[in-house]
């Protein structure tokens, strides 16, 4: 498709919505998922504000879900630190839960708009943003082009492309290109992701690292966790945590084999996708596990084998329940979850080999020896029966682990840095008006 016609289908999209849906497949699907959103605030999905706009200067911050939100609330604080009012969407009530317990009041949220003409036009005539700071992937072409049809600054932070996403863009170079040339500034995880940016037409591009090694832990309730350690007393566990379908069966499969080899074991399996629980939890006991469960408040006696952690926003305390996590999405699905919050809170690290979207950060663990690789269940379960066993390998592990979350720290400095152009003039801005409500 030559660049002309790029542009043609482009303008179609932007005036006719979903007659270019064939051509560039699931970049332009609706940013809305089944059990994914509020009834009550549905309306702030076609772009219909539910709070007040402040007075004076706006950023506006895209991150889809959890793990893009953790990523930028260092971000956000730093802007806000500077007297900048800041909006931020998200596209799920897990991490609308996570922007209400990490920020408060001191943001304002709204679901993000679909990624059609009526709702973005809607949602930016009504917030005015003076720049607008995606998280990670979010590419959404009616939003970029209305964007910079306004001439409003977008910069993408964190920036990643998968293995997955990377040829598909690549089949359509032109519509890339005149997608990718609206960034004012993309600043890439690593040096992998800023070259698949450049050749999709992205300049400037620079490398900050991954933002989410700049976070801290995850926080628990020093309560709960006292009142949970109380109850396990001692007793060895481990942790498959951000598990997807099929890796809940196989902790539990895990569980059994090594019960006999280690009396009074205790398994914790956190889904990535609390709904599930239901249906994760009929399968355990199904197998002849007794399952307690964190939504009812079950207590943890000794005959309980898994605990299941069917909460939003409380990995914090799971990982301080133990020093052994299998980190999930990475033996029966593909992409891998974020390794770096159990080596930030003391948890050696085990992951199946599908971690694409986690490649660095698994590389850097690996290397130090704070993280190592299972192909299948049976080797998993050897894995956590040797890290049960052998406490000094598991203490070099925790320590290695910690050691390498240091070293990979900066990346925060080095995006404020990049943002400088166009978060100074807004500093300024705020300063000579203080943020009113209006």
């Amino acid at each position: 498709m030559s660049r002309r016609l790029a542009r043609f289908a482009l303008s179609l999209y932007r005036w006719g919505g979903v007659a270019l849906y064939p051509i560039v497949g699931p970049y332009l699907a609706l940013r809305v998922a089944k059990g994914k959103e509020e009834r009550s605030r549905r309306r702030e999905r076609y772009g219909f504000a539910s709070v007040d706009r402040p007075a004076g200067p706006l950023v506006w911050f895209h991150a889809a879900s959890v793990g893009e939100t953790n990523a930028v609330l260092p971000l956000i604080k730093e802007v806000r630190r500077r007297g900048i009012a800041v909006l931020l969407t998200t596209g799920t009530i897990t991490s609308a839960k996570i922007v209400r317990d990490r920020l408060g009041n001191d943001v304002i949220h709204q679901y993000v708009p679909l990624d059609l003409k009526p709702a973005i036009s809607r949602f930016l005539e009504y917030w005015h943003p003076d720049l607008a700071i995606m998280a990670e992937s979010e590419i959404w072409p009616m939003t970029i082009l209305e964007l910079s049809k306004r001439h409003i600054p977008q910069v993408l932070v964190n920036g990643r492309i998968s293995d997955r996403s990377f040829p598909r863009w690549k089949r359509r170079m032109s519509i890339a290109d005149a997608i990718f040339e609206n960034f004012a500034l993309v600043i890439a995880q690593s040096e992998l992701d800023a070259e698949r940016f450049r050749t999709l037409g992205a300049l400037p591009v620079m490398v900050s690292g991954n933002l989410k090694v700049d976070t801290d832990g995850p926080p628990a309730d020093a309560a709960v966790l006292k009142a949970y350690l109380d109850q396990i007393k001692g007793r060895r566990t481990w942790a498959a945590i951000s598990t997807f379908e099929g890796e809940e069966a196989a902790a539990g499969n895990v569980h059994r084999v090594l019960k006999e080899r280690t009396p009074g074991l205790l398994t914790i399996i956190v889904p990535r996708h609390p709904e599930r629980s239901d249906a994760i939890a009929d399968m355990l006991t199904a197998r002849g596990l007794n399952v307690a469960r964190r939504t009812l408040n079950d207590p943890l006696t000794p005959e309980t084998d898994i605990f299941l952690g069917d909460t939003i926003g409380e990995m914090g305390l799971y990982l301080r329940m133990t020093e052994i996590a299998f980190v999930g999405r990475s033996l029966f699905a593909e992409g891998g979850q974020n390794p770096l919050e159990p080596a930030m809170l003391g948890c050696a690290i085990l992951s199946g080999g599908n971690v694409q979207n986690f490649r660095e950060a698994y590389q850097q663990l690996a290397r130090n020896g704070s993280a190592k690789m299972v192909r299948d269940v049976e080797m998993l379960a050897k894995g956590v029966h040797y890290l049960l066993s052998n406490d000094e390998m598991r203490k070099q592990m925790i320590e290695a682990g910690q050691e390498t979350v240091q070293e990979m720290r900066g990346a925060l400095r080095a995006t404020v840095k990049g943002l400088e152009p166009y978060i100074n003039p807004l500093t300024v801005k705020a300063r000579l008006h203080p943020r009113q409500t209006s």
